[in-house]
């Protein structure tokens, strides 16, 4: 009863969003087109309705974290860089000279897939909001919100579904991971997702650092610390707000020159802290794992519901 409630009201907000995109003067159909036509031009390996689920990126660090170190290796480690709400159709205003933090794993043979949030792809309806904490839960658990219970922002989630961070330390596979984070939504006050995951982290003693900035200067000044340091966090998880602040304040649309900014912005910031990586006196015996993603996209201001704009996202790994 609660999913039929819950596609119901995705439906109706999606028939407010088209309405109100007709009085604002513009078409769906041809928004949907141009959409497609960018996302199209980013050449990406798979296509929309081959689009790879979010929840694989889970997968994909797990692998990567117990699968045999190659020659020369002596370490694991991990990099996630979240643009929170940045597009599937973003990536087409990349630059060629790989100076953005994308652009720049892209250069140096990242593979690039399109991928879905809301578990399931589009244009089937979606099963969870496409919102900020059920997407990053999805990455962090490997599961859709019917298993770890985050249908939405403002939800506690239960230990029953542990986020990679902390069953990757307490199963052995690594020895340290830190989250790094802006939204105070996350961890940081009562009714915050990982709220009693922390706690959990706490009482068992594990080596998992989570830890909140102001901004996403902030957090690309705690990021790169941490890789600054000799043994540095075996898995970081960090997430750059630009693009959804953005989006919110005035749209998400590559035809807003403040959308296109924050981009800009979140490129600007990724390349640093993979510059940071890749300076490492260590880097030559450490196996890195790089991947850029996101978790929602949006529409006119804002997201949580089943359009195409909000549902795609990507994944960047090398």
């Amino acid at each position: 009863m609660l999913l039929f409630f819950q596609k119901v009201i995705c439906v109706i907000a999606t028939f407010f969003m088209m309405i109100y995109g007709t009085f604002a003067g513009t078409n769906w159909d041809d928004k949907r087109k141009d959409y497609k036509e960018n996302v199209a031009s980013v050449g990406y390996s798979n296509t929309l309705e081959t689009a790879t689920p979010q929840t694989e990126i889970y997968n994909m660090i797990k692998d990567h974290l117990t699968s045999p170190l190659a020659e020369g290796k002596t370490e694991k480690k991990v990099l996630v860089l979240g643009y929170d709400g940045c597009r599937a159709d973003t990536l087409s205003m990349l630059d060629t000279e790989g100076q953005g933090g994308i652009s720049y794993l892209l250069k140096t043979g990242a593979t690039a897939e399109i991928a879905y949030c809301g578990g399931v792809n589009y244009p089937a309806i979606n099963t969870q909001d496409t919102s900020t904490a059920p997407g990053w839960c999805s990455i962090l658990t490997g599961q859709w919100a019917d298993v770890h219970g985050i249908t939405g922002n403002g939800i506690e989630k239960s230990n029953d579904t542990l986020t990679l961070l902390t069953t990757a330390v307490e199963d052995g596979d690594i020895d340290s991971s830190a989250f790094y984070v802006s939204w105070n939504g996350h961890f940081n006050g009562e009714d915050t997702t990982y709220i009693q995951e922390k706690a959990y982290i706490e009482e068992k003693g594990l080596d998992v650092t989570f830890l909140d900035a102001e901004d996403d200067n902030g957090t690309t000044v705690n990021t790169v610390a941490d890789l600054q340091a000799a043994d540095c966090s075996d898995f970081i998880f960090t997430i750059l707000e630009h693009t959804d602040h953005a989006g919110h304040d005035t749209g998400f649309s590559l035809n807003n020159p403040d959308y296109s900014k924050a981009f800009a912005d979140a490129e600007a910031q990724g390349r640093e802290i993979i510059n940071a990586v890749e300076s490492r006196a260590t880097y030559a015996t450490e196996d890195w794992l790089i991947i850029v993603t996101s978790d929602h996209g949006g529409y006119n201001t804002g997201h949580g519901a089943l359009t195409i704009q909000e549902r795609m996202t990507f994944i960047i790994a090398r």
